[in-house]
């Protein structure tokens, strides 16, 4: 009961950001609930699942560490806990940054590690649905390697059902009094842009500058036959 209601939570959270997706191509990497596909409602042309390892529930199967995609090939991608399920989360972000168009934008849900369940799974109290060798990153530590990868954060959202239990939110604003529980809400939904390095305009190389000639005492002193004053 918790799981569903926390990931329909979850779809609800990245249905509020796909009006701000465009593009042709929407990709989804990993499978995450009883529904593969959260990427209906999008407007984009084309949407795809891609599933690692031996999940089941998609269009293709690939590998995190190289997946078989043109660079610059997708619009946005979606990663719904994705980087929990791999042995190489550094390697997958690469992997998206380089597919991901000019500007192309990223969705990653993640659990906190210092909420609830990361809390039950360090108590050996976790679901069972979760594979022992999941990892739980923070939302901090996630947009550093972001960040690393020019990405630009558009916005951090934690939530949970379970406690402390917090409505969606995004990170800044006024400070109030839930604040102080932000930091173990049970999940979090980055949303991060790709940015773009400004062209340098290469032009002819600059011919080396001529030094004026008036004012100069020395040559005004030989054109006139005599040594300088």
């Amino acid at each position: 009961m918790h799981g569903r209601r926390l990931t329909a939570l979850e779809r609800a959270e990245v249905a509020r950001q796909l009006p701000e997706l465009f593009g042709r191509h929407f990709l989804q990497i990993g499978h995450w609930g009883s529904e593969g596909d959260w990427l209906q409602g999008s407007e984009m042309l084309h949407r795809a699942v891609l599933v690692l390892g031996k999940q089941a529930g998609a269009q293709a199967r690939v590998d995190a560490r190289h997946l078989p995609l043109a660079a610059k090939s997708v619009d946005a991608v979606l990663l719904p806990h994705t980087l929990e399920s791999v042995s190489s989360p550094h390697r997958l972000l690469r992997e998206t940054s380089r597919v991901l168009s000019d500007r192309g934008r990223l969705l990653l849900l993640g659990f906190n590690p210092w909420g609830a369940l990361g809390w039950r799974r360090r108590l050996g109290l976790a679901p069972s649905a979760l594979p022992s060798t999941t990892q739980f990153y923070s939302a901090g530590r996630v947009s550093d390697w972001l960040r690393l990868l020019d990405f630009e954060i558009v916005e951090i959202r934690r939530f949970g059902v379970g406690f402390p239990w917090l409505a969606p939110h995004a990170e800044g604003g006024p400070f109030t009094p839930a604040r102080l529980l932000r930091p173990f809400g049970e999940a979090y939904l980055v949303a991060a842009k790709k940015q773009v390095a400004p062209l340098s305009l290469l032009g002819r190389p600059l011919r080396a500058q001529i030094k004026p000639l008036i004012g100069v005492p020395g040559v005004a002193a030989h054109r006139n036959g005599g040594e300088p004053g």
